[in-house]
Protein backbone atom coordinates (compact mmCIF):
# COMPACT_ATOMS: atom_id res chain seq x y z
CA UNK A 1 0.00 0.00 0.00
CA UNK A 2 1.39 3.42 -0.97
CA UNK A 3 2.18 6.15 1.56
CA UNK A 4 -0.57 8.42 0.23
CA UNK A 5 -3.19 5.72 0.78
CA UNK A 6 -1.95 5.04 4.32
CA UNK A 7 -2.10 8.74 5.16
CA UNK A 8 -5.70 9.07 3.97
CA UNK A 9 -6.78 6.29 6.33
CA UNK A 10 -5.87 8.37 9.38
CA UNK A 11 -9.14 9.32 11.14
CA UNK A 12 -10.54 12.59 12.59
CA UNK A 13 -8.99 15.21 10.31
CA UNK A 14 -8.60 15.13 6.55
CA UNK A 15 -5.33 15.18 4.66
CA UNK A 16 -6.24 16.90 1.41
CA UNK A 17 -4.63 16.38 -2.01
CA UNK A 18 -2.82 19.69 -2.07
CA UNK A 19 -3.73 23.25 -1.21
CA UNK A 20 -5.07 23.80 -4.72
CA UNK A 21 -7.80 21.22 -4.00
CA UNK A 22 -9.18 23.51 -1.27
CA UNK A 23 -11.37 26.62 -1.67
CA UNK A 24 -9.14 29.65 -2.25
CA UNK A 25 -11.33 32.08 -0.34
CA UNK A 26 -11.71 29.85 2.69
CA UNK A 27 -8.00 29.06 2.87
CA UNK A 28 -7.07 32.74 2.64
CA UNK A 29 -9.65 33.58 5.31
CA UNK A 30 -7.71 31.29 7.66
CA UNK A 31 -4.43 32.97 6.66
CA UNK A 32 -5.77 36.47 7.32
CA UNK A 33 -2.94 38.92 8.01
CA UNK A 34 -0.35 36.17 8.29
CA UNK A 35 2.67 35.60 6.03
CA UNK A 36 1.97 36.09 2.30
CA UNK A 37 3.73 32.78 1.60
CA UNK A 38 0.87 30.96 3.35
CA UNK A 39 -1.69 32.35 0.94
CA UNK A 40 -3.46 30.06 -1.51
CA UNK A 41 -1.98 31.65 -4.63
CA UNK A 42 1.59 31.04 -3.46
CA UNK A 43 1.15 27.50 -2.14
CA UNK A 44 -1.19 26.34 -4.89
CA UNK A 45 1.09 27.97 -7.46
CA UNK A 46 4.03 25.86 -6.26
CA UNK A 47 1.89 22.75 -6.81
CA UNK A 48 0.39 23.81 -10.14
CA UNK A 49 3.76 24.60 -11.73
CA UNK A 50 5.38 21.39 -10.52
CA UNK A 51 7.81 23.13 -8.17
CA UNK A 52 6.51 20.88 -5.38
CA UNK A 53 5.38 17.31 -5.88
CA UNK A 54 6.56 13.77 -5.47
CA UNK A 55 9.59 14.24 -7.75
CA UNK A 56 10.90 17.22 -5.75
CA UNK A 57 10.40 15.42 -2.45
CA UNK A 58 7.60 17.79 -1.40
CA UNK A 59 4.24 16.00 -1.57
CA UNK A 60 1.54 18.45 -0.46
CA UNK A 61 -0.96 16.95 2.00
CA UNK A 62 -2.48 19.87 3.96
CA UNK A 63 -4.23 18.83 7.16
CA UNK A 64 -7.68 20.41 7.35
CA UNK A 65 -10.64 20.39 9.70
CA UNK A 66 -14.09 20.93 8.24
CA UNK A 67 -17.56 21.65 9.57
CA UNK A 68 -19.75 20.78 6.63
CA UNK A 69 -18.26 22.66 3.70
CA UNK A 70 -16.47 25.19 5.90
CA UNK A 71 -12.76 25.07 6.78
CA UNK A 72 -12.29 25.61 10.51
CA UNK A 73 -8.55 25.09 10.69
CA UNK A 74 -5.67 23.87 8.54
CA UNK A 75 -1.93 23.51 8.35
CA UNK A 76 0.37 23.16 5.31
CA UNK A 77 1.77 19.62 5.59
CA UNK A 78 4.25 18.01 3.20
CA UNK A 79 5.47 14.44 2.95
CA UNK A 80 9.22 14.86 2.51
CA UNK A 81 11.49 12.40 0.78
CA UNK A 82 14.60 14.48 1.54
CA UNK A 83 15.69 17.50 3.60
CA UNK A 84 16.10 19.95 0.71
CA UNK A 85 14.64 23.45 0.83
CA UNK A 86 13.64 23.48 4.51
CA UNK A 87 16.28 25.83 6.02
CA UNK A 88 15.92 24.12 9.40
CA UNK A 89 18.67 21.62 8.86
CA UNK A 90 18.31 18.04 10.06
CA UNK A 91 20.78 16.28 7.76
CA UNK A 92 22.79 15.23 10.81
CA UNK A 93 19.71 13.64 12.34
CA UNK A 94 19.11 11.70 9.14
CA UNK A 95 22.72 10.49 9.15
CA UNK A 96 22.43 9.40 12.78
CA UNK A 97 19.23 7.49 12.02
CA UNK A 98 20.90 5.76 9.08
CA UNK A 99 23.87 4.71 11.22
CA UNK A 100 21.44 3.28 13.78
CA UNK A 101 19.60 1.29 11.13
CA UNK A 102 16.52 3.53 11.20
CA UNK A 103 14.67 4.84 8.15
CA UNK A 104 14.48 8.65 8.32
CA UNK A 105 12.62 9.32 5.09
CA UNK A 106 9.80 9.88 4.44
CA UNK A 107 8.96 12.39 7.15
CA UNK A 108 6.42 15.19 7.56
CA UNK A 109 7.20 18.91 7.40
CA UNK A 110 4.77 21.68 8.33
CA UNK A 111 5.84 24.90 6.68
CA UNK A 112 6.32 26.63 3.34
CA UNK A 113 8.62 25.01 0.76
CA UNK A 114 11.92 26.80 0.08
CA UNK A 115 10.83 29.75 2.24
CA UNK A 116 12.60 30.46 5.55
CA UNK A 117 9.98 32.96 6.73
CA UNK A 118 8.22 32.65 10.08
CA UNK A 119 4.44 32.50 10.19
CA UNK A 120 1.52 30.63 11.67
CA UNK A 121 1.69 26.95 10.86
CA UNK A 122 -1.71 26.22 12.37
CA UNK A 123 -4.25 28.37 10.58
CA UNK A 124 -7.42 28.80 12.63
CA UNK A 125 -10.68 30.62 11.91
CA UNK A 126 -11.17 33.74 14.09
CA UNK A 127 -14.21 32.27 15.86
CA UNK A 128 -12.33 29.13 16.90
CA UNK A 129 -10.22 28.44 19.99
CA UNK A 130 -6.70 28.75 18.60
CA UNK A 131 -5.03 27.18 21.62
CA UNK A 132 -7.30 24.15 21.44
CA UNK A 133 -6.54 23.69 17.75
CA UNK A 134 -2.79 23.91 18.35
CA UNK A 135 -3.11 21.12 20.90
CA UNK A 136 -5.30 19.07 18.58
CA UNK A 137 -2.97 19.49 15.60
CA UNK A 138 0.01 18.54 17.76
CA UNK A 139 -1.65 15.28 18.71
CA UNK A 140 -2.99 14.56 15.24
CA UNK A 141 0.34 15.10 13.49
CA UNK A 142 2.00 12.79 16.00
CA UNK A 143 -0.60 10.08 15.37
CA UNK A 144 -0.30 10.46 11.60
CA UNK A 145 3.44 9.90 11.81
CA UNK A 146 3.06 6.81 13.98
CA UNK A 147 0.20 5.31 11.97
CA UNK A 148 1.98 5.96 8.68
CA UNK A 149 5.35 4.70 9.96
CA UNK A 150 7.05 8.02 9.39
CA UNK A 151 10.19 8.90 11.30
CA UNK A 152 9.29 12.41 12.39
CA UNK A 153 7.28 15.62 12.08
CA UNK A 154 8.91 19.07 11.85
CA UNK A 155 6.99 22.34 12.36
CA UNK A 156 9.40 24.91 10.96
CA UNK A 157 9.53 28.68 11.48
CA UNK A 158 6.45 28.64 13.72
CA UNK A 159 4.92 31.28 15.98
CA UNK A 160 5.64 31.53 19.69
CA UNK A 161 2.20 30.27 20.79
CA UNK A 162 2.60 27.27 18.49
CA UNK A 163 6.05 26.53 19.90
CA UNK A 164 4.65 26.71 23.44
CA UNK A 165 1.75 24.38 22.62
CA UNK A 166 3.98 21.86 20.87
CA UNK A 167 6.52 21.98 23.67
CA UNK A 168 3.75 21.32 26.20
CA UNK A 169 2.76 18.29 24.10
CA UNK A 170 6.29 16.88 24.39
CA UNK A 171 7.76 18.11 21.10
CA UNK A 172 11.39 19.21 21.00
CA UNK A 173 11.96 22.99 20.60
CA UNK A 174 14.67 24.35 18.37
CA UNK A 175 16.05 27.88 18.29
CA UNK A 176 17.52 29.53 15.21
CA UNK A 177 18.48 33.04 14.19
CA UNK A 178 18.02 35.38 11.27
CA UNK A 179 18.91 39.01 10.60
CA UNK A 180 16.00 41.44 10.30
CA UNK A 181 15.77 45.19 9.83
CA UNK A 182 13.32 46.82 12.27
CA UNK A 183 12.09 50.40 11.87
CA UNK A 184 12.88 52.89 14.64
CA UNK A 185 10.95 55.88 13.37
CA UNK A 186 13.41 57.04 10.70
CA UNK A 187 11.88 59.47 8.21
CA UNK A 188 14.55 59.09 5.50
CA UNK A 189 17.38 56.82 4.42
CA UNK A 190 19.89 59.53 5.37
CA UNK A 191 18.42 59.60 8.87
CA UNK A 192 18.80 55.85 9.04
CA UNK A 193 22.44 56.12 7.94
CA UNK A 194 23.04 58.70 10.64
CA UNK A 195 21.95 56.14 13.25
CA UNK A 196 24.71 53.72 12.22
CA UNK A 197 28.08 53.58 13.92
CA UNK A 198 30.66 55.71 12.11
CA UNK A 199 32.55 52.79 10.56
CA UNK A 200 29.38 51.12 9.30
CA UNK A 201 27.92 54.34 7.93
CA UNK A 202 31.17 55.02 6.06
CA UNK A 203 31.13 51.51 4.53
CA UNK A 204 27.50 51.79 3.38
CA UNK A 205 28.20 55.10 1.65
CA UNK A 206 31.30 53.66 0.01
CA UNK A 207 29.34 50.68 -1.33
CA UNK A 208 26.55 52.85 -2.70
CA UNK A 209 29.08 55.19 -4.28
CA UNK A 210 30.75 52.25 -6.08
CA UNK A 211 27.44 51.28 -7.65
CA UNK A 212 26.72 54.85 -8.68
CA UNK A 213 30.18 55.19 -10.24
CA UNK A 214 29.41 52.10 -12.34
CA UNK A 215 26.62 54.18 -13.97
CA UNK A 216 23.92 52.10 -12.29
CA UNK A 217 20.71 53.33 -10.70
CA UNK A 218 18.41 51.22 -8.55
CA UNK A 219 14.63 51.54 -8.78
CA UNK A 220 11.96 49.90 -6.64
CA UNK A 221 8.46 49.23 -7.94
CA UNK A 222 5.49 47.46 -6.37
CA UNK A 223 2.50 45.56 -7.76
CA UNK A 224 0.89 47.08 -10.83
CA UNK A 225 3.69 49.65 -11.08
CA UNK A 226 6.28 46.97 -11.89
CA UNK A 227 7.14 47.34 -15.61
CA UNK A 228 6.35 44.31 -17.73
CA UNK A 229 9.91 44.42 -19.04
CA UNK A 230 11.24 43.54 -15.57
CA UNK A 231 9.61 40.12 -15.23
CA UNK A 232 11.53 38.00 -17.74
CA UNK A 233 14.93 39.30 -16.54
CA UNK A 234 14.01 38.46 -12.94
CA UNK A 235 13.86 34.75 -13.80
CA UNK A 236 17.23 35.00 -15.55
CA UNK A 237 18.75 36.78 -12.54
CA UNK A 238 17.48 34.06 -10.21
CA UNK A 239 18.88 31.37 -12.51
CA UNK A 240 22.25 33.14 -12.72
CA UNK A 241 22.59 33.09 -8.93
CA UNK A 242 21.79 29.38 -8.79
CA UNK A 243 24.18 28.51 -11.61
CA UNK A 244 26.96 30.69 -10.24
CA UNK A 245 27.13 29.29 -6.73
CA UNK A 246 28.16 25.80 -5.60
CA UNK A 247 25.46 25.85 -2.92
CA UNK A 248 22.75 26.86 -5.39
CA UNK A 249 19.63 24.71 -5.76
CA UNK A 250 17.24 25.28 -8.65
CA UNK A 251 13.97 24.96 -6.75
CA UNK A 252 11.79 27.22 -8.91
CA UNK A 253 11.01 27.24 -12.64
CA UNK A 254 9.96 29.82 -15.26
CA UNK A 255 6.34 28.68 -15.02
CA UNK A 256 6.20 29.69 -11.36
CA UNK A 257 7.65 33.14 -12.08
CA UNK A 258 5.03 33.59 -14.79
CA UNK A 259 2.23 32.44 -12.48
CA UNK A 260 3.06 34.90 -9.70
CA UNK A 261 3.30 37.62 -12.33
CA UNK A 262 -0.42 37.14 -12.96
CA UNK A 263 -1.83 35.90 -9.66
CA UNK A 264 0.46 37.34 -6.99
CA UNK A 265 1.50 40.62 -8.52
CA UNK A 266 -0.09 42.83 -5.88
CA UNK A 267 2.29 41.29 -3.33
CA UNK A 268 5.47 41.75 -5.38
CA UNK A 269 8.11 44.44 -4.89
CA UNK A 270 11.04 44.43 -7.32
CA UNK A 271 14.30 46.30 -6.80
CA UNK A 272 16.10 46.49 -10.15
CA UNK A 273 19.56 47.75 -11.08
CA UNK A 274 19.46 49.68 -14.34
CA UNK A 275 22.18 50.82 -16.71
CA UNK A 276 20.88 52.97 -19.55
CA UNK A 277 17.35 51.78 -18.62
CA UNK A 278 18.38 48.14 -19.11
CA UNK A 279 17.97 45.76 -16.13
CA UNK A 280 21.29 44.15 -15.19
CA UNK A 281 20.30 42.85 -11.75
CA UNK A 282 17.35 42.61 -9.46
CA UNK A 283 15.81 41.46 -6.19
CA UNK A 284 12.45 39.67 -6.07
CA UNK A 285 10.72 40.78 -2.85
CA UNK A 286 7.26 40.16 -1.42
CA UNK A 287 5.32 42.69 0.63
CA UNK A 288 2.30 42.33 2.91
CA UNK A 289 1.02 44.51 5.71
CA UNK A 290 3.93 46.29 7.36
CA UNK A 291 6.62 43.81 6.26
CA UNK A 292 8.91 43.31 3.28
CA UNK A 293 10.42 39.89 2.55
CA UNK A 294 13.50 39.43 0.39
CA UNK A 295 13.42 36.21 -1.61
CA UNK A 296 15.54 35.98 -4.80
CA UNK A 297 18.35 37.96 -6.33
CA UNK A 298 20.71 37.84 -9.28
CA UNK A 299 22.57 39.83 -11.91
CA UNK A 300 23.69 39.40 -15.49
CA UNK A 301 27.14 40.80 -14.70
CA UNK A 302 29.31 41.30 -11.64
CA UNK A 303 29.38 44.79 -10.19
CA UNK A 304 31.09 45.28 -6.85
CA UNK A 305 28.62 45.87 -3.99
CA UNK A 306 25.61 45.65 -6.31
CA UNK A 307 24.17 42.83 -4.23
CA UNK A 308 24.12 45.01 -1.10
CA UNK A 309 22.68 48.03 -2.90
CA UNK A 310 19.83 46.09 -4.54
CA UNK A 311 18.99 43.50 -1.89
CA UNK A 312 19.45 45.54 1.29
CA UNK A 313 19.77 49.29 0.92
CA UNK A 314 17.02 49.65 -1.69
CA UNK A 315 14.72 47.55 0.50
CA UNK A 316 15.47 49.58 3.62
CA UNK A 317 14.82 52.84 1.79
CA UNK A 318 11.57 51.42 0.40
CA UNK A 319 10.45 50.44 3.91
CA UNK A 320 11.22 53.88 5.35
CA UNK A 321 9.49 55.67 2.47
CA UNK A 322 6.35 53.51 2.72
CA UNK A 323 6.07 53.14 6.48
CA UNK A 324 6.95 49.44 6.65
CA UNK A 325 8.26 48.36 10.03
CA UNK A 326 10.09 45.12 9.23
CA UNK A 327 12.35 43.83 6.47
CA UNK A 328 13.29 40.15 6.48
CA UNK A 329 15.92 39.66 3.76
CA UNK A 330 16.15 35.86 3.98
CA UNK A 331 18.10 33.19 5.81
CA UNK A 332 21.79 33.23 6.64
CA UNK A 333 24.42 35.83 5.89
CA UNK A 334 26.18 37.40 8.87
CA UNK A 335 27.14 40.18 6.43
CA UNK A 336 23.58 41.44 6.88
CA UNK A 337 24.32 42.20 10.51
CA UNK A 338 26.97 44.82 9.73
CA UNK A 339 24.48 46.57 7.42
CA UNK A 340 21.79 47.20 10.02
CA UNK A 341 19.98 43.88 10.24
CA UNK A 342 19.97 42.68 13.84
CA UNK A 343 19.83 39.08 15.08
CA UNK A 344 16.32 37.82 15.76
CA UNK A 345 15.23 34.37 16.97
CA UNK A 346 13.34 31.83 14.91
CA UNK A 347 11.66 28.72 16.28
CA UNK A 348 10.69 25.22 15.23
CA UNK A 349 9.41 22.10 16.98
CA UNK A 350 10.10 18.46 16.27
CA UNK A 351 8.57 15.07 17.03
CA UNK A 352 10.69 11.97 16.44
CA UNK A 353 8.91 8.64 16.65
CA UNK A 354 11.86 6.50 17.69
CA UNK A 355 12.62 7.16 21.39
CA UNK A 356 16.35 6.52 20.97
CA UNK A 357 16.69 9.04 18.17
CA UNK A 358 14.45 11.48 20.06
CA UNK A 359 16.71 11.30 23.10
CA UNK A 360 19.84 11.93 21.04
CA UNK A 361 18.24 14.88 19.24
CA UNK A 362 16.94 16.32 22.53
CA UNK A 363 20.48 16.34 23.94
CA UNK A 364 21.82 17.96 20.79
CA UNK A 365 19.12 20.65 20.79
CA UNK A 366 19.77 21.54 24.42
CA UNK A 367 23.35 22.47 23.55
CA UNK A 368 22.37 24.10 20.26
CA UNK A 369 19.81 26.36 21.97
CA UNK A 370 22.42 27.57 24.44
CA UNK A 371 24.89 28.31 21.63
CA UNK A 372 22.25 30.10 19.56
CA UNK A 373 21.21 32.28 22.48
CA UNK A 374 24.84 33.24 23.04
CA UNK A 375 25.22 34.04 19.33
CA UNK A 376 22.12 36.24 19.28
CA UNK A 377 23.30 38.13 22.36
CA UNK A 378 26.77 38.53 20.81
CA UNK A 379 25.40 39.97 17.56
CA UNK A 380 22.99 42.28 19.36
CA UNK A 381 25.79 43.71 21.48
CA UNK A 382 27.69 44.44 18.25
CA UNK A 383 24.82 45.94 16.32
CA UNK A 384 25.67 48.24 13.43
CA UNK A 385 23.38 50.78 15.06
CA UNK A 386 24.63 53.26 17.60
CA UNK A 387 24.09 52.21 21.24
CA UNK A 388 21.59 55.04 21.84
CA UNK A 389 19.21 53.84 19.08
CA UNK A 390 16.04 52.39 20.67
CA UNK A 391 16.16 48.60 20.87
CA UNK A 392 13.68 46.63 18.77
CA UNK A 393 14.97 43.13 19.51
CA UNK A 394 12.47 40.32 19.54
CA UNK A 395 12.35 38.48 22.87
CA UNK A 396 13.90 35.04 22.92
CA UNK A 397 11.48 32.15 23.50
CA UNK A 398 11.43 30.87 27.05
CA UNK A 399 13.96 28.15 27.74
CA UNK A 400 12.49 24.69 27.27
CA UNK A 401 12.35 22.42 30.31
Amino acid sequence: MGLGARLRRVPILELADGVRSLPRGQWNALVGEESPFLEWDWLAGLEETGVVGRESGWLARPLVAREGDRLLAACPVYVKGNSEGEFVFDHGWADAAHRAGLRYYPKLVVGVPFTPVAGSRFLVAPDQDRGAWITRFAGELREIAIASQLSSVHVNFCREDELAGLRDAGWLPRLGLQYHWIARGWSSFDEYLASLRHKRRKEVRRELRAVEEASITVEVRTGADIPEAWFDPMWRFYRATIDGNPWGRLYLNPEFFELVRGRFRERLTFAVALRDSTPIGGAFNVQKGDALYGRYWGASEYVKHLHFAVCYYAGIEHCIRNGLTRFEPGAGGHYKQVRGFDAQPTASAHFLADPRLALAVARYLEHERAETREAIDWYRERSALKPDVPDAARALPEEAP
